[in-house]
């Protein structure tokens, strides 16, 4: 029999997200809530609320101004902390007329680059005097939490400045050796521009951006990379042909020709996550791709080939570039993942099954 959700209390479905290894908890009026947990959505034996006691229950860890903000756009995104459970990122929104909303754990613990399982060539991006760093990939596969390994690094090893613009802010970052600013969209800002705009008077030597989102934040963003600062950000795009395609498309036709050049110059890598079910449903393994800004890729992306990238990955191992295959053949050999996770998820399919046949055969990443 299902139980009525105690006190309409949202803390005590926060501690149950927490205590199950949660990603994300969904709330939808007259259903019961329902947890991600290893990118499976499973249902939590309680009964649904109606409109009014889910308005009150996700109202009650927003405060006054949250909630007429809400009222006003009928969106919100917005963070807090709780006492030993870390941060949620949270995403209320309407639904046929309904208040409802998404949480996201964000562990308080910050992972190192090593820890996260990331490979080395991560570490040689955040140490980058300056440049363009991406990372990539759709919603929930870990972007966030590779950045915050990156600053953490950069933290530890350097005395800089670092100024981060977010909506909302995830991981909290207390200065160690740097200096760290972190300016939230809507409390810190109005708007990602708005904060770009003046950025750069803010003495920074690393910046980071949320999310590229329009023309203006990556031309912002360019200049920044160009000009001596260490810019990293993220961009919703599975591979780094699209990532650059990406970059070059967000600017007019008229436009790309000189934007290419701006990008070749100043780009120093794109890391593209994919996550993926360890076998024996253990959790959750990252598979990545990465390029990096060698000679060759500066001068098919100033020249506009990008249809080239794929080859120039493939060809880039003493750079430590590899493509999103062989991340995943190589989880499959080293008995990360099972055959049939590793096969779903490559674009090559046919030369998967070829070379995982070879058991002594092994890509170098």
């Amino acid at each position: 029999m299902k139980k009525k959700i105690d006190l309409i209390d949202i803390v005590k479905l926060l501690e149950l997200m927490v205590d199950k290894g949660a990603s994300d908890l969904h709330l939808t009026v007259n259903k019961p809530p329902y947890l991600r947990i290893n990118k499976e959505l499973i249902p939590v034996n309680v009964e649904g609320l109606s409109s009014d006691d889910m308005k009150r229950m996700i109202y009650s860890v927003m405060d006054r101004s949250q909630q007429e903000q809400f009222e006003k756009e009928k969106e919100l995104n917005y963070a807090f902390q709780l006492t030993n459970m870390g941060r949620f990122r949270v995403n209320v929104h309407l639904q046929r007329g309904n208040v409802e909303a998404t949480y996201r754990h964000i562990t308080q613990k910050t992972k190192s680059i090593h820890e996260l399982g990331l490979p080395q060539v991560i570490v040689d991006l955040a140490r980058s005097p300056d440049g363009l760093v991406i990372i990539t990939g759709p919603t929930g596969v870990g972007k966030s939490t590779t950045l915050a390994a990156m600053l953490d690094l950069i933290n530890k090893e350097f005395r800089k400045v670092i100024v981060t613009l977010e909506d909302p802010i995830e991981f909290v970052h207390d200065s160690r050796n740097c200096v760290i600013k972190q300016r939230e969209v809507g409390l810190d800002t109005k708007s990602f521009i708005s904060a770009l705009k003046h950025v750069l008077r803010q003495d920074p030597n690393v910046i980071f951006i949320g999310e590229v989102r329009n023309l203006e934040t990556m031309a912002v963003a360019l200049e920044a990379a160009e000009t001596g600062h260490l810019v990293l950000t993220t961009l919703h795009t599975s591979d780094a042909t699209q990532t650059i395609n990406r970059v070059l498309g967000i600017f007019p036709h008229d436009q790309r020709e000189s934007i290419a050049v701006q990008l070749s110059s100043c780009l120093r890598g794109v890391v593209c996550q994919k996550l993926l079910p360890r076998g024996e449903n253990k959790g959750l393994v990252v598979a990545t791709e990465v390029l990096i800004s060698n000679p060759a890729v500066k001068v098919v992306i100033r020249d506009d080939k990008i249809e080239q990238i794929p080859n120039l990955i493939l060809t880039g191992h003493a750079q430590k570039m590899h493509s999103m295959d062989s991340s995943i053949l190589k989880l499959y050999q080293n008995k990360k993942i099972t055959f049939e996770t590793a096969l779903e998820a490559v674009v090559d399919k046919r030369r998967f099954v070829a070379v995982a046949s070879e058991k002594e055969m092994k890509l170098p990443i």
